[in-house]
């Protein structure tokens, strides 16, 4: 037997694929993970984009995520961009898990590898609910329905505040975004992201220098969101928590804030830009769950 198929042996979904060996599944994976990082990278524009507008006072508030991406199903164009939007968005969270479970991109079971794989896996679940919010929102406009964004994270924690131990979870929760901001912000200074793509020294030192911008601008609005978070687990008060709009507002309403904002929206806008690059140039290893290799 040879080492590609025996190393498959313990990998259950290599077993199960190895059954169809002449089935394209690597290039299935591969092409569904790429348009995953279009759609994250759009949605990260659009929540950029309209961001910039209220900086500039051209829309009344920034958006996060659902909000931002709203507008678009009011014009016949946009559903169809909404339905494929929500589809890589479930194809992203699928790479995720493949990152994540069966670590396509071998990060080990090191401690550093773990904390990585770990972090896959809960994009993939923040990716996932964003696809099945993106098709509630769908319905909404095919059904002319209103469709609450504004509230939606404090009626989250809401519902988690009648848990027991509701208000630790709470907590934890914001504690845990609030990390992940400043790991993003971490990441820009000292990640080499052009090392992770596959093209000309010339195009990946370019972007890296978007993806730290836009690393560092990603880690500057989800920290906001981590603290509001845990002030609602601390005061038992679910209307203090807020997401991506929410923490993108209070920005704005500090000192400078049309300044500050201005330059996080296009910060988040330099994170889209930089997920089209993955999309293009990303190494996917999507071969080794079939192979085991």
């Amino acid at each position: 037997m040879t080492a590609p198929l025996t190393a498959a042996r313990s990998n259950p979904l290599g077993r199960l694929l190895a059954r169809f060996p002449n089935a394209p599944w690597s290039s299935v994976a591969e092409t569904v993970a790429r348009i995953g990082y279009v759609a994250r990278g759009s949605v990260y524009l659009a929540v950029g984009a309209v961001a910039l507008l209220a900086a500039l006072g051209l829309t009344p508030h920034a958006r996060g995520a659902l909000g931002a991406l709203e507008a678009w199903g009011e014009w016949p164009a946009g559903v169809i961009f909404l339905w494929l939007i929500g589809l890589g968005l479930y194809g992203f969270a699928g790479w995720r898990a493949l990152q994540s479970i069966f670590d396509v991109d071998r990060q080990g079971a090191t401690a550093k590898g773990l904390a990585a794989r770990a972090g896959q896996a809960v994009s993939g679940l923040v990716y996932g609910g964003l696809a099945i919010s993106v098709f509630g929102l769908l319905h909404a406009v095919h059904h002319l329905e209103q469709h609450s964004k504004h509230a939606a994270m404090a009626r989250t924690v809401e519902k988690v505040l009648t848990f027991p131990f509701g208000n630790m979870l709470v907590i934890l929760a914001g504690l845990f975004v609030l990390a992940s901001g400043v790991g993003n912000i971490v990441r820009a200074v000292f990640s080499h992201f052009g090392r992770t793509l596959d093209c000309d020294p010339h195009i990946a030192r370019w972007a890296g220098t978007v993806a730290r911008i836009g690393y560092f601008a990603r880690g500057i609005a989800l920290a906001p969101v981590g603290i509001f978070m845990a002030r609602a687990g601390w005061h038992a008060r679910a209307v203090e928590a807020h997401g991506i709009g929410g923490a993108l507002e209070a920005l704005h309403r500090q000192p400078m804030g049309g300044l500050l904002l201005s330059l996080t929206a296009l910060g988040l806008m330099a994170f889209g830009v930089f997920a089209f690059l993955e999309a293009i140039f990303r190494p996917i290893r999507a071969a080794a769950i079939q192979h085991g290799d």
